[in-house]
């Protein structure tokens, strides 16, 4: 992804709404099929790391971007960005 992308990717992913919560159970097989199944629809997705979870959200954030084959937009305190090409 080149920087150019990546800017715009996070200028699209500002004005977007978490739509997942991770909690102290962490990147749950559940979680990671519901995030991915969200990024074949929409593509780019918002994250948010609740306090209660004890992971490093950058650390989660290469965890979920491994299991649903995406790439990390950008880890901003406790929000992820993700982004997948649709295959549709």
């Amino acid at each position: 992804m080149t920087s150019k992308e990546r800017a715009s990717l996070k200028a699209l992913a500002h004005g977007l709404q978490a739509v997942f919560q991770i909690g102290k159970n962490g990147a749950t097989p559940e979680l990671v099929q519901g995030i991915d199944d969200y990024l074949e629809a929409h593509e780019i997705i918002k994250i948010n790391v609740l306090n209660n979870c004890l992971e490093d959200p950058r650390n989660l954030a290469e965890v979920l971007s491994g299991r649903t084959r995406s790439q990390v937009v950008q880890v901003i305190g406790k929000k992820i960005v993700l982004f997948r090409k649709s295959n549709k």
